[in-house]
């Protein structure tokens, strides 16, 4: 399994807006590419000041061509529908290569 990892500050005046977005609009859309088999949405706890809200999403496919194809086929018409809220975030994108996964 391979995991796409986007990480994201916000400026906390957007985030209400952002989360209802990510959470009705975004993470469904990316679903439904047919790349990712699902995603996990979480807050970053931290005693540090990261600059505002920062919050990571993980999508998870099956390989790094899959994910790929997502990058030619998909990621530039995905991330311009952010544009909503360009200049009131940043974000830094990972990819996770799974080990082993333990229960």
């Amino acid at each position: 399994m391979y995991i796409y990892n986007v990480t994201i500050t916000l400026e906390p005046e957007i985030e209400t807006h952002w989360l209802e977005w990510m959470q009705q609009v975004h993470i469904p859309e990316m679903i439904q590419t047919g790349k990712f088999s699902g995603a996990l949405m979480t807050r970053v706890i931290t005693d540090q000041d990261l600059g505002g809200p920062t919050y990571s999403v993980q999508y998870r496919c099956k390989s790094k061509e899959i994910l790929q194809d997502y990058y030619r086929e998909d990621a530039e018409k995905l991330r311009a529908r952010s544009a909503r809220f360009a200049g009131k975030f940043i974000a830094f994108r990972t990819e996770l290569d799974v080990i082993q996964e333990f229960s």
